[in-house]
C-alpha cells in the first residue's frame, strides 16, 4: 500500500539514551542496562524535538534503556501511551554481551574481523546475525505498518542495530548494504521514514535534538 495523497505516513526510529555501557564500549545486547544522567537528559531533549513532529503511538522494546526513553517522548508528546515489545530489542550478541570492544577483540580476534569486514554471523556464537535479527523483527514492523492510519505519526524507540535493521526492513535496503551506507546510530539519535507513492524512503538519518 502506498500513500496516494495528503500528509504521508512517517515512522521515527529512535535509539536509546547513553547507558553507562555504551560509555565504556561495552556489548550490551539483551542485557537491561539503566539510562545514565546524561542518558535521560538526552531523551528530555530528543523527546522535545521530536514531539513538535506530532506523533500519535509510540512503541517500544522492552529493555529498560529503550523503554524510559520512549516514556520522555511519552510525556512531551501529550502523556501517550508506550507499547511494549521484546521484538523491538537490540541484536543478541551471545557470549560478546557484558564484554568491550577491545575484550571481544582479543578473545575472538576472528570473529572480531569477520565483524569488521561486513560479514553476517551470529554475534557471540549464540547470539543473532543480521539476518535472523530482521527475521525478528519484519512481524513487528508489518504489524505496526498495517495499523497505522493515514497521515498518522509512530514512534519506534528502540536500539541502534535495530533500528538501522528496522529502517532497511522499511526502504527495501539489503542488510549489510545498510550496514555499510548508514552507519549507526547515536544515542537518542533518529531517522525519519516516509511513506510516498513509491513506498517508504529516509527523509532523515542520524537526527538529533543537537542538530535542530
Amino acid at each position: 500500500m502506498t500513500e496516494a495523497k495528503g500528509e504521508p505516513r512517517r515512522l521515527i526510529v529512535l535509539r536509546h539514551g547513553q547507558t553507562a555501557s555504551n560509555l565504556k564500549g561495552i556489548w550490551q545486547g539483551h542485557l537491561d542496562h539503566e539510562l545514565t544522567d546524561l542518558g535521560r537528559e538526552q531523551a528530555a531533549a530528543a523527546a522535545r524535538a521530536i514531539a513538535s513532529l506530532r506523533p500519535t503511538r509510540i512503541v517500544s522494546s522492552d529493555l529498560s534503556r529503550a523503554h524510559d526513553t520512549a516514556l520522555a517522548v511519552a510525556a512531551a508528546s501529550g502523556d501517550l501511551d508506550v507499547a511494549v515489545d521484546e521484538r523491538w530489542r537490540e541484536i543478541h550478541a551471545g557470549a560478546w554481551q557484558g564484554l568491550t570492544a577491545a575484550e571481544v577483540g582479543e578473545q575472538y580476534p576472528l570473529d572480531a574481523e569477520r565483524l569488521v569486514s561486513g560479514e553476517d554471523f551470529k554475534r557471540g556464537g549464540h547470539g543473532e546475525s543480521l539476518a535472523e535479527l530482521a527475521q525478528r523483527v519484519r512481524p513487528a514492523i508489518d504489524e505496526l505498518v498495517d495499523g497505522m492510519g493515514p497521515g498518522e505519526t509512530v514512534v519506534v524507540a528502540t536500539h541502534g542495530v535495530t533500528g538501522r535493521t528496522v529502517v532497511a526492513e522499511l526502504v527495501g535496503l539489503e542488510q549489510q548494504t545498510a550496514w555499510r551506507v548508514l552507519g549507526g546510530f547515536g544515542n537518542c539519535h533518529w531517522a525519519v521514514v516516509e511513506q510516498g507513492r513509491s513506498g517508504w524512503r529516509i527523509t532523515q538519518w542520524n537526527a538529533s535534538a543537537e542538530g535542530l
